[in-house]
């Protein structure tokens, strides 16, 4: 399997985004794509006791941020390795890798692996207003994610009958891990950098690093993420009427009639 390039120098950028490499898709155990979601619990474990943690870090570089007009080192450092084992595990829920995610937060020899340039400098007032700012990429990303689930079944169906990740898909998987990663970074201050290129990179936009790297989306795979979005969308609003009827059905609902007599 060709594993991403590291000795390939990046181009100067006026705005840097956290970038995501993963090697071309190739062949993968049908048996562990089988017991996927299985193979996987104890990362969940640990991931939701990490995101404890993570939660207090950020709380305490928020502050750390505001203050400095950077976030600390020692915050940007653990939140960096926790988002880069974060990414791994999610990479191989997302099947785009058979590798198993290590137990942790350094490994240099995953073929998943993230750039940030975390500790930069950051915008006191785009510190302080993080929540509101993030809000229109999380309602991206939410979407995203909701239509990649939407259609997980035959993703996963597909990848377990070929033993491998068809290339539109794995295209447009790698965009929603991207993406997801990227908006997670920007929430924890570890970017300035607001997330982007939802569709892809232009091909020359950096030097070929890995299949990720630059991000060249087919055809087919912008029209994946097309079904993804509206997915995402048609899932949200079922959602909400479901929890509207519900309230309805439960008595939570007040008549705004005046009673005709008594």
């Amino acid at each position: 399997m060709e594993q991403p390039r590291w000795d390939v120098p990046v181009m100067d950028r006026t705005e840097f985004q956290p970038a995501l490499d993963i090697p071309p898709p190739g062949p993968q155990n049908r048996l562990t794509v089988l017991l996927r979601l299985l193979l996987l619990v104890p990362q969940y474990v640990v991931l939701w006791l990490l995101s404890i943690v993570a939660f207090v870090v950020v709380v305490i570089g928020w502050f750390g941020a505001l203050f400095a007009g950077r976030l600390p080192r020692f915050a940007a450092g653990w939140l960096s390795g926790y988002l880069a084992y974060d990414t791994r595990v999610y990479a191989s829920l997302l099947l785009v890798t058979d590798r198993y995610p290590p137990f942790r937060f350094d490994a240099a020899d995953h073929p998943v692996r993230i750039e940030l340039r975390a500790g930069g400098p950051l915008n006191r007032l785009a510190v302080f207003f993080r929540l509101l700012l993030a809000i229109p990429a999380a309602i991206v990303q939410g979407l995203l994610q909701t239509g990649w689930w939407a259609v997980s079944f035959i993703s996963w169906l597909v990848v377990l009958v070929l033993g491998r990740m068809p290339q539109a898909l794995f295209e447009a998987t790698a965009a929603v891990l991207r993406y997801r990663m990227r908006f997670q970074a920007y929430l924890m201050m570890l970017t300035a950098a607001y997330p982007k290129a939802v569709f892809g990179d232009p091909a020359d936009s950096e030097p070929v690093r890995s299949a990720t790297r630059p991000l060249v989306l087919t055809g087919a795979a912008k029209a994946l993420l097309v079904i993804y979005l509206v997915l995402g969308v048609i899932g949200s609003a079922a959602s909400s009427v479901t929890t509207d009827w519900d309230s309805y059905e439960n008595g939570d609902t007040v008549s705004t009639m005046a009673p005709l007599g008594r």
